[in-house]
């Protein structure tokens, strides 16, 4: 891999569409580049579960790449490929097609990857447009809104709606991807999707303090929702799903403040503890006001414990 930043492994990807086909060729040629361990998978790339995918993308590491030989042997569609390129990218690894100028070890295919995204950008920007526009030439004509298989509660129209609003609701996903799935993989399984949806939340206070664009809030229902998306489609590893284990009052609270600086790493002591009490947690003495030592107290805590990197 020529002016490539690679320190880690090489994980290869290989696809079929049948049964009946080999995956000889894509594994001889990832083989070839340097891949020790390899994924193969049996399956259509119209389907959305690819449990072999999912795994390579669990065993994948900070400086690890992932590889396939084609680009189609990966993904579906380019808001598929962009959504598992930014997970590696959430892990610090790298993304590597043999036959394709992708490669985000390097400045070229980081470049080339720009321009995948801006073309996706680029094409929904297009689909809105003309849909809009369609919709204006229509009440012009005085055609009234609406499908009329749907109103024939036609099978076909009925399903063909249903999946433009599921694709509908991945891309919107997809496009906030990187914003709350890192946090997640961080504080899943090991901590209640309440808190994971309350450090989250909090981020976007952050956000609406410094003025920024606001994430969305999120509710527990609405973030498993998303997470059980993501595990469907092969983009994030089914474990995350688990039950959280009983945690004792301490330690939930390590967690708790570690999540909070790793989703706003820019937060002083005291905005931390600004947002504690935001939350209406109480301290470790039960109080409800939250001092910048009780906040550095259980920041060290957590540094010790691995759970974040502070400065010294």
């Amino acid at each position: 891999m020529t002016g490539s930043t690679v320190k880690g492994r090489l994980i290869g990807y290989a696809r079929v569409s049948t049964e009946d086909q080999a995956t000889d060729a894509q594994v001889d040629a990832l083989k070839a580049a340097g891949c020790a361990v390899i994924f193969r998978e049996h399956i259509s790339g119209a389907k959305a579960s690819r449990p072999e995918l999912a795994k390579a993308l669990a065993r994948v590491g900070r400086g690890d790449v992932l590889v396939v030989a084609r680009l189609d042997r990966l993904a579906r569609s380019l808001s598929h490929l962009l959504s598992v390129i930014a997970e590696l990218d959430a892990k610090g690894a790298g993304f590597k097609s043999l036959a394709d100028p992708i490669d985000t070890t390097t400045p070229q295919g980081r470049f080339a990857l720009q321009v995948l995204g801006a073309v996706a950008e680029l094409e929904r920007a297009l689909i809105q447009e003309r849909t809009k526009d369609g919709l204006r030439a229509a009440r012009k004509r005085g055609r009234i809104g609406g499908n009329p298989g749907l109103k024939a509660r036609d099978p076909d129209a009925v399903k063909r709606i249903a999946d433009s609003r599921r694709q509908n609701y991945f891309d919107q996903l997809n496009a906030s991807a990187e914003h709350w799935l890192p946090v997640v993989r961080q504080m899943r399984p090991d901590h209640r999707w309440e808190d994971v949806a309350r450090v989250l939340n909090s981020r976007r206070e952050a956000a609406t303090r410094s003025r920024s664009p606001a994430p969305p809030r999120w509710t527990v229902e609405k973030l498993k929702r998303a997470v059980k998306r993501f595990v469907a489609e092969g983009l994030a590893d089914p474990s995350l799903l688990k039950a959280a284990k009983r945690t004792p009052a301490s330690d939930r609270l390590i967690a708790l403040v570690a999540g909070i600086a790793r989703a706003n790493p820019g937060l002083t002591l005291v905005e931390i503890g600004s947002q504690l009490e935001a939350m209406y947690e109480r301290t470790p003495r039960g109080g409800g006001r939250w001092s910048p030592s009780s906040v550095k107290n259980l920041l060290d805590r957590a540094r010790k414990l691995g759970l974040v990197t502070m400065p010294n």
